[in-house]
């Protein structure tokens, strides 16, 4: 079984506004929707889970039914941090499914993933045995040691790549990484890929976009509305 964690469990703080970002309506329909559906609608998906804040569980419920998510299986609450919210959804995986089932980790507000990239992330695990979305850096980076006033240390770009989701594994191999975090004191690990990374294990990347944007500023909102009423030109290859 393959089944996509959605993440949902933050307050939204950075996008100030009166409700949490991943239940705001673009186009009338919730955010966590918009990401709820691309899963819905992929053939290699068989199941979702979505990790929430406690108070919304049974609006996340209404909200399924109402667009007719029927892979959704389980909305179970957060934890305090991203990484305890990870691991509240798969240890209730962890009660039904097998430790070589597939748990594709996804941001709840990062609503523009494809088909593509999760096709290409479920391709490369198959190859790899995980896979984690990237993008390569296209712009000049600066590293600075005094709150970003100056910097005299620049990186080479094209060694650069930034991580989105999905991060796919199997289910037992997230729950190893889980444990050796708690056993470790390792805290903080939001993003699976830096787990695994800080345990010694390398990241396979897998096709990420653009427009896979997590959206967390009203900027980003402006722009994932604006790429909802944008269509790719046919002679764009």
């Amino acid at each position: 079984m393959t089944v996509a964690l959605l993440t949902a469990a933050g307050s939204g703080t950075r996008m100030g506004q009166d409700i949490p970002k991943q239940f705001m309506h673009v186009e009338n329909k919730p955010i966590i929707i918009h990401t709820m559906e691309a899963f819905q609608k992929h053939p290699g998906i068989d199941a979702i889970i979505v990790v929430t804040i406690p108070s919304w569980i049974d609006v996340v419920k209404v909200y399924a039914r109402q667009f007719n998510i029927d892979k959704l299986r389980w909305v179970i609450a957060g934890g305090a941090t991203g990484q305890e919210s990870i691991l509240n959804g798969l240890n209730t995986l962890a009660q039904e499914l097998t430790e070589d089932d597939i748990v594709m980790v996804h941001d709840g507000n990062r609503c523009m993933v494809s088909s593509e990239i999760i096709s290409n992330s479920l391709a490369v695990f198959k190859k790899y045995g995980s896979a984690v979305a990237a993008i390569p850096c296209v712009e000049a980076v600066f590293r600075s040691s005094d709150d970003g006033t100056s910097s005299t240390v620049s990186i080479p770009r094209e060694q650069l790549f930034r991580t989105q989701t999905p991060h796919t594994y199997t289910l037992g191999k997230l729950l190893w990484a889980h444990a050796e975090a708690e056993r470790q004191g390792i805290t903080g690990t939001a993003a699976s890929c830096t787990l695994m990374q800080q345990l010694g294990e390398t990241v396979y990347f897998s096709k990420g976009s653009e427009e896979n944007l997590k959206i967390t500023t009203v900027d980003d909102l402006l722009i994932f509305k604006a790429l909802l009423h944008t269509k790719k030109d046919n002679w764009l290859k």
